[in-house]
């Protein structure tokens, strides 16, 4: 029997149409072991309304757990129409939206036609136009509007307190983000950090900052977005595919990057021209290659093997005089072997101190950007080879430099070095056990400079002194 064009006419199909006298029926899922759950029909429409309880949603709504919609073509009345879910801000469920695509087209029989290609193709962009399957919608009306700001204080926090590989001195990251990323993307919603806000960001800092800083600044932004996690996946919900073109990254090339090192000439002018507690930090940084901070953290107690090594354990604070019982990394706790020749300068030097070898006159510790500014500072500038960059770790590349020309042991150069080991071979060696050899390796490489010699206090007489009053008291005991 024809059906009358005016008559609502339903696209289902017609396995899930049920006549008005039919009673509820019972399905049950190939390969389940579960009860039949009933349907529950509505007997005006034939529409399965429910076919099974509601269950719950557990853990954070994300846009990586939907396939995204192309909506679901229904006729109603005279139109096709599409139907799909939208979400609404402050409210959990998802609202049905639907809107006119154009008018059924029946066949002779009076019979509405299936959506034709174009019905469907127009059914997806009306989707699409309303936000549905948009992202930055969703972070909006879902998830809120968590600025990176915001989401920066959180990451810092998180960094510090997590229990795998915790970064515990954030200052670096902290000052490039006060200075630099927060003054520009700040206040941007984060899903609004992408390429493009981004490259904004990348042209200012091109200005003034190295390749080198530029692309470490944009890997902090990076991080910072992918942190906010979904709560039942841990995936990110900000997904980013960073594009360094569009960014327009600079490139970053090593032999342009700026690593000044003192030469041998430069550290016998300073060594030379020094005294008292410069003069040890010279010698101590250009035979040791430790870290200036480290350097400056160093105590009497940390000298032992009769003053030939040194073992390194901490640092001062990057801001503030004080120590702090950390390093740059794992492999920055170590032991530093001395030549027999700087051992006993050091051990001359250290004669009659305790506690902190270099220390101010409130016993606290040097910042080493003060002792940069008023020691090694002007003397760069007064031997005309100041520049930028060369500060007191231009004394750790002078060491690394000679270490390799004199073709030191790799094992034992990255041990004294503090090396993170990048190899199975060097992550097998365990130089911190071969004291011996050790130090018949670094008599044997040297320090290539002149060190300073050991004043030496003149001999005592053979026998003591005898004054005037005692002779006179023998003299009496003789008669």
């Amino acid at each position: 029997m024809a059906v009358s064009p005016r008559q609502k006419q339903s696209v289902f199909p017609a396995c899930l149409r049920i006549s008005s006298a039919s009673t509820p029926e019972t399905r049950l899922h190939h390969g389940s072991t579960e009860p039949p759950v009933p349907l529950h029909p509505d007997f005006q429409t034939g529409i399965l309304t429910t076919a099974q309880p509601e269950r719950r949603r557990k853990g954070r709504k994300s846009m990586s757990r939907r396939n995204g919609q192309n909506g679901t073509v229904v006729i109603a009345g005279n139109w096709y129409r599409v139907r799909w879910r939208m979400d609404v801000e402050g409210q959990e469920k998802r609202i049905n939206m639907n809107e006119k695509i154009a008018p059924v087209v029946f066949d002779r029989s009076g019979n509405p036609k299936p959506p034709s290609i174009d019905v469907l193709r127009k059914a997806r962009e009306i989707v699409e136009k309303s936000g549905a399957n948009s992202e930055e919608r969703f972070n909006r009306v879902v998830l809120g509007a968590t600025t990176f700001r915001d989401q920066a204080k959180t990451y810092l926090h998180w960094v510090q307190t997590r229990d795998r590989e915790p970064i515990k001195d954030a200052s670096s990251i902290e000052a490039a983000l006060n200075k630099w990323i927060l003054p520009e993307i700040g206040g941007l919603p984060l899903a609004d950090v992408h390429n493009i806000t981004v490259s904004r960001l990348v042209g200012e800092m091109k200005k003034s900052l190295s390749a080198r800083t530029v692309n470490k600044y944009v890997e902090y932004i990076g991080q910072i977005v992918a942190s906010v996690k979904d709560g039942r996946t841990g995936e990110p919900i900000h997904r980013r595919k960073w594009d360094r073109s569009v960014m327009d990254l600079p490139v970053v090339y090593p032999k342009k990057q700026r690593r000044p090192a003192l030469r041998v000439v430069a550290i016998d002018t300073l060594v030379s021209g020094s005294t008292g507690d410069e003069q040890a930090l010279y010698v101590l940084l250009a035979a040791t290659g430790m870290r200036i901070s480290e350097a400056l953290a160093l105590e009497t107690k940390h000298f032992v093997n009769d003053g030939r090594t040194i073992e390194v354990s901490q640092q001062v604070d990057r801001d503030t005089p004080r120590i702090v019982r950390y390093l740059k990394t794992d492999a920055g706790t170590r032991e530093v072997d001395l030549s027999t020749e700087v051992a006993e300068y050091l051990r001359a030097f250290i004669s009659g101190k305790s506690g902190l070898l270099f220390e101010t006159r409130n016993g606290t510790p040097y910042l080493h950007n003060n002792l940069e500014q008023r020691w090694l500072t002007p003397r760069l500038q007064a031997m005309e080879i100041d520049e930028k960059g060369m500060g007191f770790h231009a004394f750790r590349r002078f060491r690394k430099t000679w270490l390799r020309g004199e073709r030191c042991q790799e094992d034992i150069n990255n041990f004294w070095m503090g090396h993170q080991p990048e190899t199975m071979s060097e992550l097998y060696s365990r130089m911190e056990f071969e004291l011996d050899r050790r130090l018949d390796e670094t008599e044997r490489v040297g320090v290539g400079f002149t060190v300073p010699p050991v004043e030496v206090a003149p001999n005592a007489p053979s026998a003591p002194r005898i004054s005037e009053k005692v002779e006179l008291e023998l003299a009496l005991q003789e008669q």
